[in-house]
């Protein structure tokens, strides 16, 4: 079975990369699917973003990293993946995520969504979080991988957030 797990990403977090871990054992492949949304500023462009994540999942197997600016379920059909693997941090995630799962199984029958939710050492963790603490010069070492962090390193030394 070939799952998607999509998102921004912007930056990946160790709360994600831990998600992408635990769904490598559970399919037989895993297409990190990295989304562009034109309503979003992002801090990473897409080719970092999909750079960045390729480089912290290089030790696991049958990983792919790829960049989607469509349908996440227009997505999946040129991948001929029929899952969704998403985390899940609280209820709130929760309501969002069903609302989602709903919509991408109205629009293909047979999408079906799988829901992890993260070690709880990394429940708290969101890129927007992880922005703002860069931004504002604190420490996220421990809550990104450490190729993200060189790349959030560059970002604010270069005064480009």
């Amino acid at each position: 079975m070939k799952a998607i797990y999509p998102g921004t990403f912007d930056p990946m977090t160790n709360g994600h990369l831990d998600i992408v871990e635990r769904g490598v054992i559970m399919f037989d492949s895993l297409i990190i699917g990295v989304a562009e949304n034109k309503r979003k500023k992002p801090m990473f462009s897409i080719d970092e973003r999909v750079e960045m994540i390729k480089k912290s999942v290089s030790h696991l197997k049958n990983v792919e990293v790829k960049p989607f600016s469509n349908l996440l379920v227009d997505f999946m059909k040129s991948e001929r993946a029929n899952i969704v693997l998403r985390g899940l941090r609280a209820v709130s995630d929760f309501e969002f995520e069903l609302q989602l799962a709903l919509m991408n199984r109205k629009l293909n029958p047979e999408c079906e969504t799988v829901f992890l939710m993260p070690n709880k050492k990394y429940i708290f963790l969101s890129s927007s979080m992880i922005r703002e603490i860069a931004m504002l010069g604190g420490d996220v070492c421990e809550l990104v991988p450490p190729k993200v962090k060189e790349y959030i390193d560059i970002k604010c030394k270069n005064g480009c957030i």
